[in-house]
């Protein structure tokens, strides 16, 4: 989980601190979490935009992965995520920051759905059991694939994480 700023004192010192709060648009996300966000787009399945103070960031969103733009139902992917998040609310509970410093987060829509878990449902996503401890992921993976809903109606759909492997393999 994240932690404010307060915790961040009394983990990291004042040395951990001032390297935070440089970087003010995470302590002000984190300080003001859940955070109401307009002006989002879709960056592909599993990555959305949104304008904070007028500038671009980037949600990972938590706990699952989708298929990269190069790999079968990567664009049906983003084009979900765009159609649930272009232009309207959304309200991004943080829970931290992955490697690369997107934000890592839950995306609940304006009528109340989660973002991550619809995109698990609707089959085009895979519980990212790595980085999520969230059963209930998995429970609507299973779900989607006994359906065969999304990506599932592909007899042998292989995973991101194995897909970009490959990738690098062949470089």
């Amino acid at each position: 989980r994240a932690l404010n700023s307060s915790e961040w004192v009394f983990r990291f010192g004042a040395i951990g601190v001032s390297r935070f709060l440089r970087r003010s648009f995470y302590h002000n996300f984190l300080a003001s979490r859940p955070v109401q966000k307009t002006g989002v787009t879709s960056l592909d399945g599993d990555t959305i935009e949104v304008l904070h103070d007028g500038h671009p960031k980037r949600i990972r969103l938590n706990g699952i992965d989708c298929p990269e733009k190069g790999q079968p139902f990567g664009k049906k992917a983003k084009q979900f995520t765009s159609t649930m998040v272009f232009g309207k609310e959304v309200t991004i509970q943080v829970l931290g920051f992955d490697r690369y410093g997107r934000t890592i987060g839950e995306v609940m829509l304006g009528d109340g759905r989660n973002l991550n878990r619809e995109l698990v449902k609707a089959g085009f996503a895979w519980w990212y059991r790595k980085y999520s401890k969230d059963f209930s992921l998995g429970d609507l993976e299973d779900e989607a694939r006994l359906a065969k809903r999304g990506l599932w109606v592909d007899p042998d759909p292989i995973p991101p994480w194995e897909w970009r492997s490959r990738q690098r393999a062949n470089r």
